[in-house]
C-alpha cells in the first residue's frame, strides 16, 4: 500500500509539472514585413520583441521575419486574416485595400508637412477611419510609423512633369502610388520591392520612387544618378495586429501591446527624421545628383486627381483632412 501511495504521488507531481510547463509555455507571435534589417522598422521591432516578452512575464514570444520573407507586402496583409502572420508593417495603401478611405493618408501631396501628418494621425478623423478597417476586416491599427518623404530616382533629371513624359517608374503594387505618375505623364510600373533594384539595373524601368533611407537601404543610389526631391508622399508605415491574435488577448495584454508597438513606432519615426535630414550630402558623396527641385508643378499636377476616379474617399473625408491644422 505504502509503495501504491508514492507511485501516485509521484505520478500527480509529474502531472502538476506537466500542466505548469504547459501553462508556462510562450505563445509565438510571427510579424512580417518587408523592409531589410539594417533599416530602423525592423531594429527596432526586435528590440520591442524583447520588451514585449519581459512585460508579459515570457508569455508571448514574437519573431521578427523581415526582407519579405514571409511573403510580399500584399501577401503578409492577406496573412493576417488567415493568421500566417500575427503582425505586420504595412503603408496605407495596401491597408485602404480593405477599407477604401483609410487610403486618403497615403495619396500624393495630401499632406502639406510633417506636422500635417502628426497632427491626422492624432485626429478624431483618424480614429473613425481607424475604426472603420477594424470593422472591414478584424485587424486593429495599433501604431503609426513615419516612413518619410518619398522622392524620385533617375538617369535623368527631373524638374517638371514633362521631364516625366513616358517615363517608366516603378511604384507599389497599389493604385494611388500611381497617382503623381499618372499626373505628369509618366508610366507607372507595379513590382513587388524586393525586385525593384534588379528592375532598375537591367532597365526594366526608368524610374523608382522611395523615402532617402529606404533608397540608402536598398541600394537603388547604385543604379540611378539622380535623386529628384519631389516629396511627393509624406509616408507612413501602419502597425497592425491581426484579428486572430487579437481576438485571443485579454483586455490587460492589448494594452502591453499597443503600449509596446507605439513605442516602437515614436523611436521609428524619430531615427527616420533624423536620418533625412542628413542623407541628402551622404548621397552626393556617394557622387549622386540630388535634385533639390521646385515642387510647386507637380503638386499642383496631382492635386487635380486627388477627388478623381482613384479616389477612395468621400469629398467630406477629404475636406476634414485638409481642414486639420
Amino acid at each position: 500500500m505504502k509503495r501504491r501511495l508514492t507511485l501516485l504521488l509521484i505520478c500527480a507531481v509529474a502531472i502538476t509539472l506537466v500542466n505548469a510547463g504547459l501553462v508556462m509555455a510562450a505563445t509565438k507571435i510571427k510579424f512580417a514585413h518587408v523592409y531589410e534589417t539594417s533599416e530602423p522598422y525592423h531594429k527596432r521591432m526586435v528590440e520591442a520583441a524583447e520588451i514585449l516578452k519581459q512585460k508579459t512575464d515570457g508569455r508571448y514570444e514574437m519573431e521578427v521575419f523581415p526582407a519579405s520573407s514571409l511573403g510580399k507586402e500584399v501577401d503578409i496583409n492577406q496573412g493576417l486574416a488567415l493568421g500566417t502572420v500575427d503582425i505586420i508593417y504595412t503603408g496605407n495603401l495596401f491597408a485602404g485595400r480593405s477599407f477604401g478611405p483609410l487610403a486618403i493618408a497615403g495619396a500624393p501631396y495630401m499632406f502639406r508637412d510633417l506636422d500635417h501628418w502628426r497632427t491626422y494621425t492624432e485626429s478624431d478623423l483618424f480614429e473613425e477611419l481607424s475604426a472603420g478597417y477594424t470593422k472591414a476586416t478584424g485587424n486593429h491599427i495599433v501604431a503609426h510609423n513615419y516612413y518619410g518623404r518619398r522622392h524620385a530616382t533617375s538617369n535623368k533629371p527631373l524638374n517638371t512633369c514633362e521631364d516625366m513624359e513616358n517615363l517608366k517608374i516603378r511604384v507599389p503594387n497599389a493604385p494611388l502610388y500611381m497617382m503623381f505618375p499618372k499626373a505628369c505623364g509618366a508610366n507607372p510600373t507595379p513590382i513587388a520591392f524586393a525586385e525593384v533594384y534588379l528592375a532598375l539595373q537591367q532597365g526594366v524601368v526608368d524610374a523608382q520612387e522611395n523615402p532617402l533611407p529606404t533608397i540608402k537601404a536598398k541600394k537603388f543610389y547604385e543604379v540611378q544618378k539622380y535623386i529628384n526631391l519631389t516629396g511627393h508622399i509624406t509616408d507612413s508605415l501602419l502597425t497592425i495586429i491581426g484579428g486572430p491574435l487579437w481576438n485571443k488577448l485579454s483586455e490587460a495584454d492589448r494594452e502591453i501591446f499597443i503600449e509596446v508597438m507605439k513605442d516602437a513606432a515614436l523611436k521609428v519615426s524619430e531615427d527616420i527624421v533624423e536620418s533625412e535630414n542628413s542623407l541628402a550630402e551622404w548621397f552626393e558623396a556617394q557622387g549622386v545628383t540630388v535634385n533639390r527641385v521646385d515642387i510647386t508643378p507637380f503638386r499642383e499636377a496631382t492635386m487635380k486627381l486627388h477627388n478623381g476616379p482613384d479616389a477612395t474617399w468621400s469629398q467630406e473625408v477629404y475636406d476634414r483632412l485638409q481642414a486639420i491644422k
